[in-house]
């Protein structure tokens, strides 16, 4: 009997994921012991210390570290995390921001820059509103808690004011005025508690998240999945294997998703949903694999590299393991 080759891996709790970590969907060979803590700390441990074998990793932060010349991993076009981004504009109404436009010259605060969420929103500023980011002051701070760092390294553009601020939050100096926007994946404090001057740039922003997918074909990735080279080193079919299994855990949560009998989901109208999902997105609305997400990965990579996130213009070929290009369908 041959016995199967044992390893860590660490992510979240997600549905998608749900049915290869409890054994339902088994990667034939691999024997994981899977670990599900807070995302911020995998993301923390993996980046700092590589605790465990493969693991869920913010894609900016993947990037930053796949593109270094003696990187150490390797991505599986596996996402873990997908989600547009326009939603996450906040501004102080006593700025008198009305449109995008008004952004040029203004205060606007993120979380790190090598947040993902921040790379496509200040990407999107850049190409599509035509404002170059060095003719904005930006500001690095915790969301809500005081005294977040940047987890990566960084080779800001040429001209581009970036402060770090220790001693206050996001929530606080959107709330003050101090900052005129930030750009962020959770809302900040003053929006949750209803103050009356802070407020989304984009109110109906499912709109303008619709528009911007059929214009660009681009479906933002947030999280991926690493991978060690040194595991691949000894056992390359580790990748495929790996790929396969949770692209199955992800065509049976989408079974579930569109199934018309019984939701399991406790959210009304949820199939009705689902399937115009599919039909928007011609099929699979949380495809894998390289090529049915070419257009998001190469806009992302060029926005890591223009940012000083990344330390070139990689190609998505480069960052994943041979062989996992096209994403299964079964």
């Amino acid at each position: 009997m041959n016995k199967k080759v044992s390893l860590t891996v660490a992510t979240s709790d997600y549905d998608h994921v749900r049915d290869f970590r409890l054994g339902t969907v088994q990667a034939e060979g691999i024997e994981p012991t899977w670990l599900t803590m807070d995302i911020h700390e995998i993301f923390s441990r993996f980046t700092f210390h590589r605790e465990w074998d493969i693991s869920e990793l913010s894609f900016a932060k993947f990037v930053a570290q796949v593109t270094k010349p003696d990187s150490d991993i390797i991505g599986l076009p596996v996402y873990m995390s997908r989600m547009f981004r326009f939603s996450s504009f906040y501004v102080n109404r006593k700025s008198g921001i009305k449109s995008p436009k008004d952004l040029r010259g203004k205060k606007i605060g993120v979380p790190e820059w090598a947040q993902t969420a921040a790379v496509y929103t200040r990407g999107w500023l850049q190409h599509d509103v035509g404002i170059p980011l060095t003719e904005i002051d930006w500001y690095q701070a915790g969301t809500h808690d005081k005294g977040r760092i940047e987890k990566v390294d960084l080779t800001l553009p040429p001209g581009l004011r970036l402060t770090r601020v220790m001693d206050k939050t996001l929530s606080d100096m959107i709330e003050t005025g101090e900052l005129d926007c930030v750009m962020i994946a959770r809302p900040p404090r003053p929006f949750t508690r209803k103050h009356p001057d802070v407020v989304r740039l984009f109110p109906d922003y499912r709109g303008v998240e619709e528009d911007y997918f059929k214009a660009t074909g681009v479906y933002p990735i947030m999280h991926g999945i690493a991978v060690k080279k040194s595991l691949l080193a000894q056992h390359p079919w580790i990748a495929r294997n790996m790929f396969t299994a949770f692209e199955q855990a992800k065509n049976n949560s989408l079974e579930r998703l569109l199934e018309n009998s019984i939701s399991v989901y406790p959210l009304p109208w949820v199939t009705d949903h689902a399937e115009k999902m599919r039909e928007m997105f011609k099929g699979d609305f949380f495809p894998y694999g390289i090529e049915a997400n070419r257009p998001t990965l190469e806009m992302f990579l060029q926005y890591c590299f223009e940012q000083g996130i990344a330390t070139r213009h990689a190609k998505p070929e480069e960052i994943f393991a041979p062989g996992c290009e096209v994403s299964v369908q079964v």
